[in-house]
């Protein structure tokens, strides 16, 4: 009987301390239930079920896994026909021009603005001076006009703007953002005269005489515009907290959940850094300095951050070699097919570098040395010659795993591929040139070339990690739609620009999340729906994989959802 009683006292003593040992299922915040949710991570696909907790994915599984974590504060969403998918990852964009725009006159042609021709252009500006009743000396600026658009085929020069008017200075940039036209008061203000002399990697259009500028500036050139308008602008904070807030919408509305700064100088971030320690960005943001200008002593002490401070990081450096291939500015190897109007030597142009190779290699070399990440831009062949000659002549390798990125690499060629995969080079294509300058490309450099713009699927086929981008506002910041021409490759005219580069729907997903996250090195954060990683997820009015879906660009954004909160709601 003694015995009996102590093997009874243990058995009690043993069930008691294991029902005080099994602690209650941990309470998600959120969970998510539905038959469409794409987790982009192998381990977990064809989960129904999606739970959060603390801005982090606690589960991914079954409906039953899920609910073992559902208390009386759960907010459960029962997704129905829609899609779950990842965050988006913004590649490359600019951040707070997205969020000025509301303070420029949109010059874009269709689908984006309402700018067919000159007389369009020109009565847009008037409409903006009158709805803002601006007054003598007050700038005005512009953005978004397509000579490749335009009826008239071409810039719109000084006369041009003149005729709105000649009190009021009027600057107006070129939708690829590497070319500008002014009116006459603007260069008046600028100092830019007869005399003046074309800068590096700049050129001052110039009239019949070859001295007079008409006003269209190109790269470098435009420098003396922005600073004059920089000097009318204010350092404060007073309504800079409104521009990034609309920015904010722009990029969430978008699902967009990583955005970045590609090409910032201290001034934006410390400006930044000021607003979102007053209220802490909803998304993350990274910031990449422009380093063309940057003495080798601030390159060796570059600071840089691997974490998010109140959603901002210093992700590291940024380069810009040339230009645009939508403005032909782009630096290429071989002549245009057609270059632009008034060019000394047609038959041999090729655009030119915004810096020499030597300035660029040597800036670079500092940084891979000490293991700053940078991106370069570089549209053109030989800008992408540049980049990998610099990675080639440092000695790097993919085994180094610098993820050195190569912003826009429109013009790559077949060669190239081989060595981004050598040196471990991350592309990351501008595809939705594809639609909106596909056929223009298609003249300026011939189908064999601008066929190959944008390699997704040899790029895939290699093994390549590479993402996509809108470079917004150059693009509106619209994920379906650059999605949507990654997998259809169709122009303007509809024409399919390279059906050979066509990639799968779920391929370009991958290019929009986890190879976003791969570029910024946050690949164990970010990028899919895995357990522990950070709660970034869309919300799609339907299933984008299926087989009979509706076209990707027309399939809606209902809900954006950023480190577990919803920061968006259509």
């Amino acid at each position: 009987m003694k015995y009996m009683s102590l093997l009874a006292a243990l058995i009690l003593t043993l069930t008691g301390c294991s029902k005080d040992a099994i602690e209650p299922a941990v309470v998600a915040d959120t969970v998510f239930m539905g038959s469409n949710i794409i987790t982009m991570d192998e381990a977990t696909e064809g989960a129904e079920a999606v739970a959060v907790k603390d801005g982090k994915i606690l589960v991914v599984g079954s409906r039953q896994a899920a609910t073992a974590h559902i208390g009386e504060s759960t907010e459960v969403i029962q997704l129905g026909d829609k899609a779950l998918v990842p965050g988006f990852i913004d590649a490359h964009g600019h951040f707070s021009f997205v969020g000025a725009m509301a303070d420029m006159v949109n010059l874009n042609p269709p689908p984006v603005g309402p700018v067919t021709d000159i007389a369009s252009l020109q009565q847009a500006i008037r409409d903006f001076i009158a709805e803002r009743d601006l007054e003598e000396d007050q700038w005005i600026y512009g953005f978004g006009y397509d000579d490749s658009l335009l009826a008239e085929g071409r810039h719109p020069t000084r006369h041009d703007l003149d005729e709105v008017s000649t009190n009021i200075p009027i600057v107006i940039t070129h939708v690829s953002g590497h070319l500008a036209s002014a009116n006459t008061k603007a260069l008046d203000r600028a100092g830019i005269t007869v005399e003046t002399q074309n800068p590096p990697g700049g050129v001052i259009r110039r009239e019949a005489d070859g001295k007079t500028p008409n006003g269209v500036l190109e790269e470098s050139a435009t420098y003396k515009i922005r600073s004059s308008l920089a000097s009318i602008s204010s350092d404060e904070l007073d309504g800079f907290s409104e521009l990034v807030d609309r920015a904010v919408y722009e990029h969430v509305k978008n699902g967009l959940t990583t955005v970045q700064e590609g090409g910032a100088n201290p001034t934006l971030v410390g400006k930044l850094r000021a607003v979102a320690a007053q209220k802490p960005l909803p998304v993350d943001l990274v910031a990449f300095p422009i380093g063309n200008g940057l003495e080798s002593e601030a390159l060796e002490n570059f600071d840089y951050q691997t974490q998010y401070k109140d959603g901002i990081r210093v992700g590291g450096v940024k380069f810009m070699l040339d230009g645009s291939p939508q403005g032909r500015t782009a630096y290429m190897r071989e002549p245009y097919d057609e270059p632009p109007e008034g060019v000394p030597h047609p038959k041999h142009y090729v655009a030119y570098p915004n810096i020499p190779l030597e300035a660029y290699e040597q800036r670079a070399q500092i940084l891979l040395k000490n293991k700053v990440p940078f991106i370069t831009h570089a549209n053109g062949d030989a800008a992408i010659d540049m980049v990998i000659t610099a990675h080639d002549d440092a000695g790097i390798t993919a085994d180094d795993d610098r993820r050195s990125v190569v912003i826009h690499a429109q013009l790559t060629r077949p060669d190239h591929l081989a060595e981004y995969k050598r040196l471990g080079l991350v592309p990351s294509y501008f595809v939705a040139h594809t639609f909106f300058w596909g056929d223009w490309h298609r003249i300026s450099f011939g189908d064999e070339r601008a066929l190959h713009i944008s390699p997704l699927k040899s790029s895939q086929d290699l093994g390549i990690h590479y993402t996509v981008h809108n470079d917004s506002p150059v693009v509106p910041p619209n994920m379906m739609r650059l999605w949507w021409t990654g997998v259809e490759r169709q122009t303007r005219s509809g024409f399919v620009l390279g059906a050979d580069q066509r990639a799968s729907a779920r391929e370009v997903l991958y290019a929009m999340t986890q190879g976003g996250a791969y570029q910024y090195f946050e690949e164990d954060i970010k990028g899919s729906l895995t357990p522990g990683k950070q709660a970034d997820m869309v919300v799609l009015s339907e299933d984008p994989l299926a087989e009979n879906a509706t076209a990707l660009k027309d399939i809606a954004v209902l809900q954006t959802w950023a480190r577990g909160k919803k920061v968006f709601e259509q």
